[in-house]
């Protein structure tokens, strides 16, 4: 199975094809509107513009599994984002990216990128306690821990790297740069 297989839906429920990206690096990302990472969007704007015309494309699918903070539609998560973040690039519909309901594209990603650790970040300790409290192997499986976790897929469509939300924005910036 390769990442061109899948496909997601937009916001207005329109199957989106993987494919359709093909040559294009992809950076896929489930975002929230109400979350300490939410400031994320600027950043990921900001690479947008300045990578969109060398063959980024972003993936950005909300997803209101961590804390419940994504709780609007997708109407409103649109607008949330394009007024405090001036976004533009596309958003898809609200979905599951761990449990039951998954969408499978997340379930692939994981496979080929899983877990790695947190790294260094000053939310480090208060989320270990958080994910500690509620799975004791929290650790050890590669489900998507929270809100605005990244995944970067190359121009031949390999999931090359995970990158976890405490991972400094200009640390993705320098690994998009670098294999565009």
């Amino acid at each position: 199975m390769s990442i061109y297989n899948y496909s997601v839906k937009d916001a207005q429920g329109n199957d989106v094809l993987l494919s359709k990206f093909q040559g294009k690096v992809m950076l896929i990302v489930n975002t929230a509107t109400g979350c300490g990472f939410t400031p994320h969007y600027e950043d990921l704007e900001r690479i947008y513009e300045k990578f969109h015309d060398k063959g980024l494309e972003i993936v950005d699918i909300p997803c209101n599994q961590f804390g419940g903070q994504a709780p609007g539609s997708n109407e409103e998560i649109h607008e949330f984002c394009t007024l405090h973040y001036n976004t533009k690039f596309p958003q898809m519909k609200k979905s599951d990216v761990n449990g039951e309901n998954e969408l499978p594209l997340y379930t692939y990603l994981k496979k080929e990128q899983g877990f790695k650790g947190l790294g260094e970040h000053p939310f480090k300790d208060a989320l270990e306690q958080m994910f500690l409290a509620n799975d004791p192997n929290w650790d050890k499986n590669p489900d998507i821990k929270w809100n605005f976790t990244k995944f970067i897929v190359n121009r031949e469509g390999t999931v090359v790297e995970r990158f976890e939300p405490t991972e400094d924005m200009k640390n993705i910036e320098a690994y998009i740069e670098k294999i565009l």
